[in-house]
């Protein structure tokens, strides 16, 4: 059964924001995360991921507009930063100077909502190059404000750099779902690191659609190349036999496969409607009342079997 409360574990996601999710249902979102207890929203300077230039802060930029209008001083943005554009791009601003502009950039923006500054989409493997930037953050995280880790090319790098500073429990967020993880490609980070998962339904797979989602359609995924899986899944909810409430929707597997996992407690919710959001916060109170371990170990075995 999970430790941590929903408002703890849950973090509202923004990569899909300005794209598939349109402005005024980003809104809404905030609106019903925020009045579920919700207090933490995950975004990125390259968000929403379209590859639109025209786009690159468009998430952002919503969520600021959302919190000045409401005058909300309790909200914990964890931002990411260094990728160029939303162009996908292997270029990085990854230097001690433009760090120094994005903190006092998203001091100003954010101001008491800053809740912490994480390196993004980083591809470089050449350890003096990553201590120079994690030493400036480090002067930051001294004085209270949490850094982490996302979308790492080379843990290994990252892992001596973390141990010549002495840093543990980072945050790093990774993709973790049944198609895919990236867990284990970051085990030289694994002493240092407390995970947080993204990607839980696999970019948009539903369980019984009749088409693919536009999240899906989005991101150019083929859905039909997932159909085992899929078919997998729904024999086994067919033949749900446990005590306790059985998942209904590819979210509720998700998370159960990420939240049950030994090192995972907290997870970024990629929700396109505030009906989504409050399903996700009742589905938490349930894996964290009861005990799905058995229903998380056969999750294990069917994710395995592709």
């Amino acid at each position: 059964m999970l430790k941590l409360v929903a408002a703890q574990a849950m973090i509202l996601g923004t990569a899909m924001w300005a794209w598939t999710v349109p402005r005024a249902r980003c809104f809404e979102l905030l609106d019903t995360f925020y009045a579920l207890g919700g207090r933490r929203v995950d975004t990125a300077t390259n968000y929403p991921i379209n590859r639109r230039a025209a786009d690159f802060r468009a998430a952002e930029a919503i969520l600021c507009e959302w919190l000045n209008a409401h005058g909300i001083e309790d909200m914990e943005v964890l931002v990411k930063i260094g990728s160029v554009n939303n162009l996908r791009t292997s270029d990085h601003l990854l230097t001690p100077g433009f760090l120094q502009l994005c903190y006092q950039e998203y001091n100003s923006l954010l101001g008491p909502n800053l809740g912490m500054l994480m390196i993004h989409w980083d591809n470089r493997d050449q350890p003096e190059e990553i201590m120079a930037s994690l030493e400036i953050l480090a002067e930051w995280r001294e004085s209270g404000l949490p850094i982490g880790l996302s979308g790492i090319r080379h843990p290994e790098a990252y892992a001596g750099c973390l141990d010549r500073l002495g840093w543990e429990e980072v945050p790093l967020q990774l993709k973790h779902n049944l198609i895919y993880s990236d867990y284990a490609r970051y085990a030289p980070l694994h002493a240092r690191v407390d995970p947080i998962a993204y990607g839980l339904t696999g970019g948009g797979l539903k369980l019984h659609a009749q088409a693919p989602s536009e999240s899906l359609q989005a991101r150019g995924i083929e859905a039909a190349a997932h159909t085992p899986l899929l078919e997998r899944l729904r024999n086994w909810l067919q033949q749900w036999h446990h005590s306790e409430p059985v998942p209904k929707n590819m979210n509720q597997i998700g998370m159960l496969y990420a939240l049950y996992h030994p090192a995972i407690s907290q997870v970024v919710l990629g929700a396109s409607r505030p009906d989504h959001l409050v399903d996700s916060f009742r589905w938490y109170e349930m894996l964290r009342t009861q005990d799905y371990t058995t229903a998380y170990q056969q999750l294990q075995k069917l994710a395995c079997a592709d």
